[in-house]
Parts: C-alpha cells; structure tokens; sequence
C-alpha cells in the first residue's frame, strides 16, 4: 500500500516535535489534503492536538472534514508486528501520514535496546525521518548534531531538518551554512514563538479538550509559522518518496473473530443477538482513550455511547458495560463530587454486576474519595494526590478472572499518574506486575476491573471481546 508519509522526530524531548508536527498537520491539511495523524509511544495528550490541528484547520479554510483520530503508535505495547498493520488502518485512503516521534530518536524502553524508540517505529514503516533541531543555544555545532544522527543507525532514513526556536536573520544563515556538507537538507527554520506555547502541568502539556478555543487559536499560529518557514512542498515530496508497505491492515472485526469468547447460554454465537450498551467515559476528566479500544468494543457487538461525568446526572440509557479510561480527575475532583446522582448510578451499575473497566483515572474515580472529596465508592480505598510521579512500562498477568481478562492473561502496560490510592491492591488484585517489579495492583471484586496500568487492547483484543460477552445480560 503507497502511503506518504514522515516521522517527525528530534534528538531528545523539549526541542519542539509536538508544535512542528502539529502545525506541518495544520498547513497541510489547510491545502485540502487529508492528513492521518499519528503518535509513537503511550501519550494520549498529543494525538489531541493532532486530531484539533487537522480539523481545525479545514474547517477555516472551509473544507468540512472530520479529522481522522490520533492513534499510536506503540512498540512495546502492542509488539513490533502490529506496527504497520496499525498505521496502514489509520492511514487508509489518506493523502499524508505523519508520525510524531516520542523522546530522542533512538530512545526507547529501559533496558530494552531500540524497543518502543522513533527509530525503529520508523525503520518498520520504512518512512523518512525529519530532525527537529532546537537550534537555540548553538550555530556550526548543528552540523556535529545531524551528522551523528544521520549516521548513528544506516537502517534510519534521516532525511531532513526542521530549525526551530532560530534567533535572527543571521543565526538561520550560520545554521544553514554549518549544514551544507552535511548531506541532510534543510526544510524549514522557525522563529521563537512564545504566542503558541501550550501550557503545561503535573503529567505534560494541557489536553485540548480543557483548553479548546485556545488550543485552536494556537494551532492557527502554528500553521501560520510552519506556512511561512517550512517548504511544505519539499516535505510532501520527501512523503511520497517512502516505498509502498506490504502485509496485512489491521482490522478490529477480524481481530475479535480470532479472540471472541463465546457468551455463556448463546450456543456457537460470540456476542448477544441484541447490542449491549457500553458507556465510555469522556469530557475533560477523562481524556485518556486509543481509538482502536472503541472500534474493537464495536466490533465485538457493543454500542459505544459516550458520556461526560462532569455534565451527565445518569448513564446511557440501557448501560450494560462501562469503560472508564484515562484523564484528570484530580483536577475536577470537586465538580465529579458534586455529580451526584450519576455517583449513585456508577455504584448501582456496580452493585448490579455489570461489567467495569477502570484505568487509573477511573480507578481514582471508583474509590471512596478522591482529595477528600467523595467520589463513587465502588473500592474500599482512598486516592490522593501524592508529589511521586509514577512513569514507564510494566509487564503484568492477570491474578483473577475479571471482565477483560482470565487468570493468567499476560500483558504489557504503561503507568503514567501523581496520585496514590491506598491500599494499592484489594484482596483480589487486578494485575501481578512481573517487571520491572513484581507486586500486585488493582483491583477485581466481581466484574469491576480497576488499576493504574493503562493496556492498549489491540494487543489484547480478547479483552474487548470478553467484556462485550459478559454485558450480554444486560443487552436490551
């Protein structure tokens, strides 16, 4: 399959990549092209910004189109193997592919060699790789730079700079000239900015959907920036100068017709005749979500309803499953207190024996409280905001059976949260974390799952197919 295609990356974290990528996404798609956004490793913040820049910026050039998600792209959590077959679902039929690199280019897992890095993510897609240079604090030395990253790995096509955070006139022209003999062109040299900065805090850049009508003035600025520093028209021919990828698309049906579970009572069927309700949780708080998960929930039967526990007094009419994933609560923790009514209905969903699926931030959501403030009470436990932050890749296996996985099922997740709940783990965990410690997390009491570990379920989709199963009850 021909997809054009880059990845964008840089030679270590803070020099630029996520407002580059953002605003080449933005210019382009203002030309009309239509642009899959994607995102190496576990972050679910800026895949937000990928999909508000690309929309965005059709909409004020009066192109309606609905952005294409932000997916990941993710090594280690989903297996080397499933890499192309991600991106060629995401990017099917588009004009542009591009893959914002995470951390420096060649760094990946701990311990793990290339495992999980930009650099094999981009040796997979056989894509060309465009180096972002904080050019800020340095002139002739870029040349030393690139060079070294040019060379460091001949497997990776590094194939042009972006210059960004430039002081003056005259500092771009040192910077060009010191890349002359470099053999890597240069394809755009960018002011400082400080107009587009997006604010950070406690886990990395605000999500757009807590900051939209700023977020969407930024990203204007950005394209605008990228429009007049960068050579749009070089970039999309070193796109399409990527080979054509072979091998099997990833696709969420065929995925559940391997893993589906047969439903108890339902013969030879592997979902229930009528479409169980799953309510997945959104809005500001809950931000945290991979876009396979919903397509896997629907290929397994279900019908997603989303719903915003900052706004919404009850579930979705018919709820017979809910998925509580990843955000912020923290934050909102006095407005999800005083949501009431739909504390007692999450409760209530609970009590009844429907099937629960929580990830960090709703686990935070299913304890007692949450900062004092009293949140669902589903777990006997009490979460706090805490100075540690907790970050990296985690090996885990199932202790009990629980509405996403049997006993045993081994996984690979990713913990990334300031809080702390206590205890840590109930009396029947969620998960045995195997590596790098061995401990047990989470919680499973009845069909609720609850824990910090965040697991992408295109490398599981067993558990999206067992979940949709044990809603079966509950379908109407």
């Amino acid at each position: 399959m021909s997809v054009p295609r880059l990845v964008i990356a840089a030679p270590a974290s803070g020099s630029g990549k996520t407002t580059v990528t953002a605003g080449l996404m933005a210019a382009f798609a203002e030309r009309g092209l239509d642009v899959s956004p994607h995102k190496v490793g576990p972050d679910y913040i800026d895949p937000g910004y990928h999909a508000l820049a690309i929309s965005s910026a059709a909409s004020s050039a009066g192109r309606a189109r609905t952005a294409r998600p932000g997916r990941n792209l993710d090594a280690f959590l989903c297996g080397p193997e499933r890499i192309a077959p991600l991106f060629l679902h995401g990017a099917a039929g588009c004009d542009l592919a591009l893959v914002e690199g995470v951390m420096g280019l060649f760094d990946g897992a701990a311990g793990q060699g290339e495992l999980a890095s930009t650099a094999q993510v981009a040796k997979v897609l056989r894509a060309p790789v465009v180096l972002v240079v904080d050019a800020s604090s340095q002139s002739r030395s870029v040349a030393a730079l690139v060079h070294g990253f040019a060379s460091w790995d001949p497997e990776v096509r590094v194939a042009g700079v972006i210059l960004n955070k430039v002081g003056s006139d005259r500092h771009e022209a040192m910077l060009r000239e010191a890349l002359q003999g470099c053999g890597v062109p240069v394809f755009g040299a960018l002011r400082r900015a400080r107009a587009v900065r997006a604010p950070s805090r406690h886990l990395g850049l605000v999500p757009v959907a807590e900051r939209h009508a700023e977020a969407v003035d930024s990203v204007a600025a950005l394209a605008a920036r990228v429009r007049e520093g960068c050579d749009l028209d070089g970039l999309l021919a070193l796109a399409r100068s990527a080979p054509p990828l072979s091998g099997p698309v990833w696709d969420p049906a065929e995925e559940i017709r391997r893993a589906a579970e047969p439903v108890p009572g339902a013969g030879d069927r592997a979902a229930p005749r009528a479409r169980p309700v799953v309510a997945v949780a959104g809005g500001a708080a809950f931000t945290f979500s991979y876009a396979e998960h919903t397509e896997l929930l629907t290929a397994a039967g279900a019908r997603v309803v989303p719903f915003d526990p900052l706004r919404d007094e009850r579930l979705p009419e018919g709820t017979g499953g809910l998925v509580i994933g990843g955000g912020f609560p923290e934050v909102y923790a006095p407005e999800l207190s005083a949501n009431e009514p739909l504390r007692a209905a999450v409760a209530g969903l609970a009590a009844s024996g429907a099937p629960i699926a929580a990830e960090c931030a709703g686990l935070l959501y299913l304890a007692r409280s949450l900062d004092g403030e009293p949140m669902c009470g589903v777990l006997a436990a009490e979460a706090r905001m805490s100075e540690r932050l907790t970050l990296g890749y985690r090996e885990a296996v199932a202790v009990s059976d629980t509405a996403l996985a049997a006993a045993g099922t081994r996984v690979r997740g990713h913990e990334f949260h300031r809080t702390a709940i206590e205890p840590g783990a109930g009396p029947e965990p969620a998960w045995g974390v195997v590596r790098p410690e061995r401990r047990t997390e989470g919680f499973a009491q009845g069909d609720v799952h609850a824990s910090y570990l965040h697991v992408h379920w295109a490398s599981v989709p067993g558990a999206a197919a067992r979940f949709v199963g044990r809603c079966a009850p509950w379908a109407g």
